[in-house]
């Protein structure tokens, strides 16, 4: 299969025979550059985690690993929320994660890195880790997202191993949902099927992952907003980071998470992007009985989080002290 490298080097080659600066094809190399200008900001300091509802703690610790030893700020993201979809008893994603409603787990999850480069998957069954087959979308493909059966055989032409993702607890679940089959997103159940995660390390590089197992009993084949880059997540270097988590479908109406950017690009704080972004929701749908929250970092590492309703938190961790945050929100 071909690999992003050399993907990039043939379209450089080609750019070149069209008297074109191969430079301009990408915004950055493939291999990650120190960001020179904002490590001799007198206002930055590396090593900054923050990452959605209270899982986040244990996430945060995790990638806290690799930004302490100096290590990138993707190694990081990766690192942190492969302990969330490796815990059976959170209910969260990978195994253990909510069925849909034909009793079948299925996994959205996306990565991005400083340079641009962003991988994804979704209607993904079967496997553990989506976070690293993401990661291996982005590294080892000119793709950034892959779908269902697709997305399962790259996920094992990469080594990955299958298993079955439901455990006694999530069956259980399933077994009394079928008593009523009432199907209606729930205010804060996200706190048990999602995290974004974003991160800064030492030199400035900042990375983000979103992954989760979607609305407990949804559609077959519904995917939400977690595997889409610009929606559950994005990031720019020269600017900061965004993740969403809450019910996906208002966050793509929006492209909640480009949309928190562009507005830190416009020179709104963290905080005043995320409730721009917030506020537009709520002047737009029905919000009784739908939730979303945004959570962001600029790239000084300034963070601001905002929700529709209460009970959204989020962890963050500054120089490895780590405390979980109540968010505000715009709705008693």
């Amino acid at each position: 299969m071909q690999n992003r490298r050399n993907f990039i080097r043939r379209a450089a080659a080609m750019a070149a025979i069209l008297g074109l600066d191969p430079a301009r094809l990408f915004r950055a190399s493939d291999e990650p550059q120190k960001n020179e200008s904002l490590r001799n900001d007198p206002l930055f300091a590396g090593g900054h985690i923050i990452s959605t509802w209270e899982g986040g703690l244990v996430a945060n610790a995790e990638a806290w690993k690799t930004i302490a030893g100096g290590g990138y700020a993707i190694d990081a993201v990766e690192a942190g929320v492969r302990v969330i979809e490796a815990d059976a008893e959170g209910g969260s994603v990978g195994i253990g994660g909510m069925p849909d409603r034909t009793g079948r787990v299925t996994l959205d999850t996306c990565i991005m890195d400083h340079t641009g480069n962003a991988g994804g998957v979704c209607f993904m069954e079967d496997i553990v880790h989506p976070i690293s087959v993401a990661r291996k979308v982005m590294d080892e493909t000119p793709h950034v997202l892959l779908a269902g059966s697709g997305a399962r055989d790259f996920a094992i032409s990469q080594g990955f191993q299958t298993r079955d993702l439901t455990t006694p607890k999530s069956r259980a679940a399933y077994e009394k949902w079928l008593e009523t089959q009432q199907y209606k997103p729930i205010i804060n159940i996200e706190n048990h099927d999602t995290i974004g995660l974003l991160a800064q390390d030492m030199e400035g590089r900042l990375s983000g992952a979103c992954t989760t197992s979607g609305l407990a009993f949804k559609l077959r084949g519904r995917v939400g907003d977690s595997p889409i880059i610009g929606s559950g997540l994005y990031v720019d270097n020269e600017v900061g980071g965004a993740t969403a988590t809450g019910l996906g479908e208002a966050v793509m109406r929006t492209v909640g998470s480009f949309l928190v950017v562009e507005l830190m690009r416009g020179g709104l704080s963290p905080q005043a992007a995320c409730e721009e972004a917030v506020n537009r929701i709520v002047a737009r749908m029905p919000v009784d009985q739908l939730q979303v929250g945004y959570l962001a970092m600029d790239n000084k590492g300034h963070a601001g989080a905002f929700a529709i309703h209460p009970g959204f938190n989020y962890a963050r961790t500054l120089a490895g002290q780590t405390d979980l945050i109540d968010a505000a929100h715009a709705i008693e």
